[in-house]
């Protein structure tokens, strides 16, 4: 099933057939796969994440405004935009975290957060005590909490998830190695492996390929159009455009609000990198180059830091 945007209003898909991306009638109007003529009613009664209207930000400062959005059951969809787009907000809105100024956000056919045993979010900056003496079984252990509730201790399904998760990213020799002593590509693996063992229904995940070498990259999305195979919802935030082309199967450019929703050949077109980057794109020799820098996560909100370990790509 494919990623849908109602004409006038999100998360995990099988690839879809190709469609030919077209613009709906207003100049300003996002791009999106199927035809305007699309219910809207018939995309908020199949959708795993549905937008309608929001806005939502910091402060006094809006980070998202008049997002609507439909995400079906089986999508992966990649999340691109410049820096300071919204990505990251919209992420933290689809797993109640954040909540909206304005509009209508459910998730899984609730308000956000009341699914959230069947949601894994992984922020792309973990909050994390790296010198802590919490071992590669622990952290992926974490991914079970929601289902153990508040009494019950882990059992044998619980370890064996855990250790299957560890298995499927290549991490099950390091099952008690101490999480600071791993290199930022395995860290990686590692809290996809969280998310993996706590069996969700819908993925969300910012930015899960920024800065690992390339066979980590090729494994994680080969672990993610597996899930979308099998009916789970994948939304992840990504810079790499080139990312998003190859590995995902839909494509929802934001800059504050939707600039388009489609096909990921969408990344290629130089009209909407145009509409979402703006000045970040240069023209040279008729070739289009996006202008980036290396921060890739939207602005904190107020008392949040983000903490970045310094070992680079990794294994």
């Amino acid at each position: 099933m494919n990623a849908v945007a109602p004409a006038g209003p999100l998360a995990p898909a099988a690839g879809p057939e190709p469609h030919r991306a077209h613009r709906n009638a207003g100049t300003d109007a996002p791009r999106h796969e199927h035809g305007d003529a699309l219910d809207p009613a018939h995309a908020h009664a199949h959708a795993d994440v549905w937008l309608s209207d929001v806005a939502a930000g910091y402060g006094q400062r809006v980070a998202l405004e008049h997002v609507s959005l439909a995400v079906e059951p089986g999508s992966l969809l990649a999340v691109v935009g410049p820096n300071g787009a919204g990505k990251s907000t919209l992420l933290k809105l689809m797993a109640g975290l954040a909540r909206p100024w304005t509009g209508r956000i459910e998730v899984l056919g609730q308000p956000p957060g009341r699914e959230a045993r069947r949601v894994a979010y992984v922020p792309q900056a973990e909050l994390v005590d790296w010198a802590f003496p919490v071992t590669v079984e622990d952290v992926v252990a974490m991914g079970r909490f929601p289902r153990l509730g508040p009494v019950r201790r882990p059992g044998p399904d619980d370890r064996r998830a855990v250790r299957q998760a560890l298995e499927q990213v290549g991490m099950a020799h390091h099952l008690q190695t101490q999480i600071g002593r791993l290199s930022g590509g395995q860290r990686r693996r590692v809290f996809l492996a969280r998310a993996l063992a706590a069996e969700p229904d819908l993925f969300l995940l910012d930015e899960p390929v920024t800065g690992i070498d390339p066979t980590t990259q090729e494994l994680l999305m080969g672990l993610l159009e597996a899930q979308a195979a099998r009916g789970k919802t994948v939304v992840a935030t990504t810079h790499d455009l080139a990312a998003a082309a190859e590995h995902f199967h839909q494509v929802l450019a934001v800059n504050r609000t939707v600039i388009a929703y489609g096909p990921s050949n969408l990344v290629l077109d130089a009209d909407v990198l145009a509409r979402a980057y703006g000045g970040h794109l240069l023209v040279l020799g008729g070739q289009t180059v996006l202008l980036d820098d290396a921060h890739h996560h939207d602005e904190a909100a107020p008392g949040e830091r983000h903490f970045h370990d310094g070992s680079g790509a990794g294994r």
